[in-house]
């Protein structure tokens, strides 16, 4: 067991009884469990943790530990344009439009809201609030059970695969900026080098509805049965130019170097966003969180005045209450709000640990969900504006162009601004929005990560750039395993990563457990006092009753309907991905779930005495020296304490850790 010692205290509290000190406690008791472990049996607390020297009796007479201070936002705004930078990304821009269509238009929003406040709204506060209290990344911060720390490792598993694959989104994004450049956008026509004889321009489908197969299309030497078989020129440069997909994921073929370039790129701008910590990081995100609305309001504007935006907005919004009594749409609500919430990765933990101690987190919480929320809707009418006029166009229903995923980014979107006036000036704005939407989200998730590992190592090897080699690595890592994907076979790599890796299975998994340990383990009502020793005051009982019964059931309700009603991956409804593809997308997903129970099991194991005995000891809370600093009146500031004071006694506790 490592030996780690409590941050300074007072001549009086460190040599209080352990049954006198335990009836100190105050709210969360720390007090009480710093008193309680000073016994050879206690469960122990951790400070900034020095080195043993001098030890005699459990006690060590001398200086105090140098307590390093940890880095707070410049401004609480930098706080929330940096979670409303990672929280609202992709997903609300091609996710949420696209499921408001499919579950029946704006009756979607009645189980999307509804799980929005039984499931987003608490979690999303509990992370928060969980990671402000603890002022911890996402491993150190389940030291308020530390029997769960698994939940910590599970969540730096989930966040490196998702920084590891969205990146690509953004490698992507920024191919086709560089492309916009051009006089004539390279997808808007056939005769390219990449293209096939199967290549039309225009399909005029509407002329061929009540027509024989050897009917001729007006105005070309096409008949109806050719153009059934046609291929869209921005599927052909989607396809063929900027994937160049191979037959399978048996079938990697050679790399790409034109992506290549641009994912080393991405990386770059990650890395020299992040290097330098939450003081710049904060800077960074004033531009990147706001631009894309700038850009959204642009193409809403200019969508609107397009013909057919009425009918695809109304496409949009139209309730079909039938689809109300389909589990598919509750389930896929409850999904979406994971997802666009950001729950489950540990990134918003990392956030709010670098807020300061005494931060309304309970007000910043709401404030958040209503924008991320706002985002997706008002991101619906942007997204249906184009839809409908590209349906209009092209003379077919709207359900014929209306896409998910990277099909709405990188198909929809482009054959929309191909038909726009002036169409590089409107693809260029909006992949530097797409850019930037994913950019924010993914430098976020790298600070989260790296945030994480860091706090594994307090106090120890100290080096200059500590942290810019931290990144380093991490990043490099990261673009090693995404080589995988620029290749031919790539894209088959991506979902695999997408679909199991942070799929909805893992964020709930991670989810329920976050809620049961908070609520059963700690305590709901002793962390509702901690919350209130930080803002002043008790949040609503609501987010207690969310976390103890509400929330958990949601969580597990959806994750057993995911797991009954499973299916296969497959790629455009077309290849089905082979038994081994599978394995290894499982072993992704089993990757962070088990973290959970396998360190429950292992810590319990290594142990001594009796099961209730491992258990108090397991789950007693290891507080960090911010809390005695803040929450003991009896205790003296930390500031206070002069090196030469004769009050400067440090306590050597056995942690359990």
């Amino acid at each position: 067991m490592d030996r780690q010692t409590a941050p300074p205290v007072s001549s009086t509290c460190s040599l209080l009884p352990p049954e006198e000190a335990s009836r100190s406690q105050l709210g969360g008791g720390p007090m009480a469990a710093a008193a309680a472990a000073a016994s050879p049996n206690g469960p122990g607390t951790a400070g900034a943790g020095a080195g043993a020297e001098g030890k005699k009796g459990g006690v060590v007479v001398g200086p105090p530990p140098v307590r390093q201070e940890r880095e707070t936002w410049s401004r609480q705004m930098d706080f929330i344009m940096s979670c409303v930078g990672f929280a609202v990304g992709l997903g609300n821009v091609w996710r949420f439009p696209y499921l408001c269509y499919k579950n029946g238009g704006g009756v979607f929003l009645i189980p999307y809201l509804l799980i929005v406040f039984v499931g987003g709204v608490p979690i999303f506060f509990l992370e928060i609030s969980l990671g402000q209290f603890m002022k911890a990344g996402s491993i150190n911060v389940w030291n308020i059970a530390p029997l769960f720390k698994g939940l910590g490792y599970a969540s730096m598993v989930i966040v490196f695969f998702c920084n590891t694959y969205y990146i690509m989104v953004l490698a992507w994004a920024f191919y086709y900026l560089i492309k916009s450049f051009s006089s004539q956008l390279p997808w808007s026509s056939c005769g390219n080098p990449w293209n096939t004889n199967s290549c039309v321009d225009a399909f005029s489908l509407h002329q061929c509805n009540n027509a024989s197969d050897n009917a001729t299309i007006a105005g070309s030497n096409l008949t109806c049965a050719h153009v059934a078989q046609a291929r869209s020129p921005i599927i052909e440069f989607w396809e063929n130019k900027v994937l160049n997909i191979s037959s399978g994921l048996d079938d990697p073929g050679q790399i790409n170097w034109e992506l290549l370039l641009c994912l080393m790129a991405v990386w770059l701008l990650i890395y020299f966003c992040v290097w330098k910590g939450v003081k710049s990081t904060g800077k960074i995100v004033y531009f990147t969180a706001t631009f894309p609305y700038v850009v959204l309001i642009i193409l809403l504007v200019r969508g609107v005045t397009l013909p057919g935006a009425y009918d695809g907005i109304m496409y949009y919004i139209k309730p079909d209450w039938s689809k109300l009594e389909e589990a598919q749409v509750w389930i896929d609500a409850g999904t979406q709000v994971f997802f666009s919430y950001a729950i489950g990765l540990g990134a918003l933990t990392a956030l709010g640990s670098y807020n300061r101690f005494n931060n309304d987190c309970y007000k910043d919480a709401f404030v958040l969900a209503l924008i991320n929320s706002g985002t997706s809707f008002f991101a619906g009418f942007v997204v249906f504006s184009i839809l409908g006029f590209m349906a209009a166009e092209q003379s077919v229903d709207i359900s014929q162009v209306a896409e998910s995923g990277p099909g709405l980014a990188f198909i929809a979107y482009p054959k929309a601004v191909s038909l726009m006036p002036v169409a590089p000036l409107w693809a260029g704005l909006f992949f530097f929005m797409l850019l930037l939407l994913g950019l924010d989200s993914q430098f976020v998730g790298v600070e989260g990560f790296v945030t994480g590992i860091l706090d594994l190592f307090p106090g120890k090897y100290e080096h200059r750039y500590k942290r810019e080699i931290a990144v380093a690595l991490c990043c490099l890592l990261c673009f090693i395993i995404d080589i995988s994907m620029v290749t031919q076979g790539g894209m088959y790599v991506f979902q695999l990563f997408d679909y199991y890796s942070a799929s909805g299975m893992t964020l709930l998994w991670q989810a329920f457990w976050e809620c049961m340990v908070v609520s059963w383990v700690y305590g709901a009502d002793r962390f509702m006092d901690d919350i209130a020793r930080m803002i002043g005051y008790r949040p609503l009982p609501w987010m207690k009753w969310c976390w103890s019964f509400i929330t958990p059931c949601v969580c597990m309700g959806i994750f057993l309907f995911h797991l009954v009603n499973y299916k296969a991956l497959t790629y455009n409804n077309t290849y089905a991905y082979p038994w081994w593809g599978e394995v290894i997308g499982w072993c992704l997903a089993l990757s962070s779930m088990l973290c959970i129970p396998l360190s429950l099991a292992y810590k319990l194991f290594r142990a001594k005495g009796s099961f209730a005995q491992r258990w108090a000891r397991l789950t007693s809370p290891v507080w960090g020296s911010h809390h005695l600093e803040y929450m003991a009146p009896d205790v003296k500031p930390l500031s206070s304490l002069s090196p030469t004071s004769d009050d400067n006694k440090v306590i050597i506790f056995e942690s359990v850790m």
